[in-house]
């Protein structure tokens, strides 16, 4: 099948605006203070969002593409994979399954597979990848629909994070043990349930004990070597460290960082990291 009648559509939680090989688009989640939205898109500037955002004090959340703005990602595509955060943290789920019948009932003879990913940043790029490569080999629509659901099986997220101020201010953790984790220097490490939520499994003090820790969870949760996504907010060297980390045990792993999105980095924060990988 000609490749070109296939695209890849992903919410912009998947830090990824661009494709070299395979037609894709993102469509943008949004981040809202009483003072400000920001579009999480190439032109916004994250790290001034996220300077912003430690000097902000009020509620904050964030906004989930509407169905416009799927419709609109999905382009004249006659089969679009369209991948979301996990539908336990935003309503981008549900919008594109309301986009999917919307564009199928105006084009019959058109598909969307819409993918559910029960996670955020690193592992959606994962699950992206792994699409290019079932579309670049010339699989069928119904083929590809098939081999993802079974690749999501194999992946999974860790995260750690080293400020919790924003999931208190939209009211996922308490201010309380928000603070606590500031003061005393803890570094949450967790990682996306299978429901697709966010775990918290340790409370680690300092970034010294957090890297091992998600080394270990990673050897836990069936990394035996291949693919690992690392995503940082502005901590570029915690990132480095990680990588070492990782290869000092797993040899084969085969690793890129990139610099989070901004969705991503409002729940990461600064300082914070999200760890995808192949299990």
């Amino acid at each position: 099948m000609n490749p070109w009648n296939m695209k890849i559509v992903a919410d912009s939680s998947c830090d990824i605006f661009s494709l070299e090989s395979v037609p894709f688009a993102s469509a943008p989640l949004r981040i809202i203070t009483d003072e400000k939205e920001y579009v999480d898109d190439q032109s916004l500037d994250v790290a001034q969002m996220v300077d912003d955002l430690l000097a902000y004090s009020g509620k904050s959340g964030t906004a989930c593409p509407g169905t416009g703005d799927w419709l609109d990602a999905f382009g004249d595509a006659a089969y679009v994979f369209c991948v979301t955060i996990t539908s336990n943290l935003s309503g981008s789920y549900n919008s594109a399954r309301v986009a999917k019948q919307e564009y199928e009932e105006m084009y019959p003879d058109r598909r969307v597979f819409v993918i559910d990913s029960l996670s955020a940043g690193p592992e959606l790029n994962l699950i992206i990848e792994k699409l290019q490569e079932l579309i670049l080999a010339g699989k069928t629509y119904e083929e590809i629909c098939t081999e993802i659901t079974e690749y999501q099986q194999h992946g999974d997220l860790l995260f750690m994070l080293e400020s919790l101020k924003n999931l208190a201010n939209n009211g996922r953790v308490s201010k309380l043990v928000a603070s606590a984790a500031g003061i005393l220097g803890i570094r949450m490490v967790g990682k996306a349930s299978e429901q697709g939520t966010l775990e918290p499994l340790n409370k680690c003090r300092g970034e010294k004990k957090a890297l091992p820790t998600i080394v270990q969870l990673m050897d836990k949760y069936g990394y035996k070597g291949g693919k690992v996504r690392i995503a940082h907010c502005i901590n570029p060297e915690a990132a480095a460290k990680l990588k070492n980390l990782i290869l000092e045990k797993f040899a084969s792993a085969e690793i890129k960082i990139y610099t989070c999105g901004a969705l991503c980095s409002f729940y990461a924060e600064k300082g914070g990291m999200l760890v995808g990988f192949e299990k």
